[in-house]
């Protein structure tokens, strides 16, 4: 059982910038691409930020009103400054949070959740740009077919990992939700079936009905 990795789901062909890129020629390139940012790379191709749309639309925002009507908003941090930025690199966000491609789809959520992130630039071992990861990237594993995902809890999680048979544990898969049902040696087993199963890409609940033929867990055998 492995977790897709960063590669498998990426872009590779990135829309980037330099450093010296002008506000208007990013704002072009953020629409005719259809993407929400761009990575900002230095010349060995390394990522050194991002401009996003957000990044766009603070320096529109710390213009004054042309009327005169509007008082400036309060501006922290680097905001003020916004109203002058003219290139990538007095826009960007630096540094840039990155990934690598043999990451698992796991690793590079929790770096986004952590960071409050959309997007990761995956960077190799040079640190060179070869790709840029998202949200929706990593959200497609929940498209998986649930002819994909049986096929993956019952050979190789139940019985390849485990070593249980359909005879054991049959196992049914809706939507991204896996109900099993029938009998495992012992009680100890039954987290241990539905932590691997909940590991399984695009798995979207567990629900088990599982007996045990001996109580591991208290020193007493038993069923249920």
């Amino acid at each position: 059982m492995q977790h897709r990795m960063v590669e498998d789901l990426m872009t590779r062909g990135v829309v980037r910038v330099r450093r010296d890129t002008p506000f208007k020629k990013i704002a072009q390139l953020l629409s005719d691409n259809g993407v929400a940012a761009v990575p900002v790379v230095d010349d060995l191709g390394r990522p050194v930020g991002i401009v996003s749309e957000a990044d766009l639309l603070s320096k529109v925002a710390a213009q004054p009103d042309p009327a005169g009507l509007l008082p400036l908003p309060e501006l922290t941090g680097r905001e003020p400054g916004r109203a002058d930025a003219a290139t990538a690199e007095e826009l960007m966000t630096a540094p840039p949070v990155t990934a690598r491609p043999e990451w698992t789809v796991v690793e590079a959520a929790r770096l986004m959740d952590a960071h409050r992130i959309k997007r990761l630039p995956v960077v190799d071992e040079s640190g060179v740009l070869v790709g840029i990861v998202s949200r929706s990237d990593l959200l497609r594993i929940f498209l998986r077919r649930d002819e994909a995902i049986h096929e993956e809890v019952a050979g190789e999680v139940l019985n390849r990992t485990l070593g249980l048979t359909p005879a054991d544990v049959t196992v049914t898969v809706t939507d991204g939700r896996v109900v099993l049902k029938g009998s495992v040696a012992a009680r100890s087993l039954i987290p241990v079936v539905e932590r691997l199963c909940r590991g399984v890409d695009g798995v979207v609940s567990v629900a088990t009905d599982l007996i045990y033929r001996s109580d591991d867990t208290s020193g007493a055998p038993g069923a249920r």
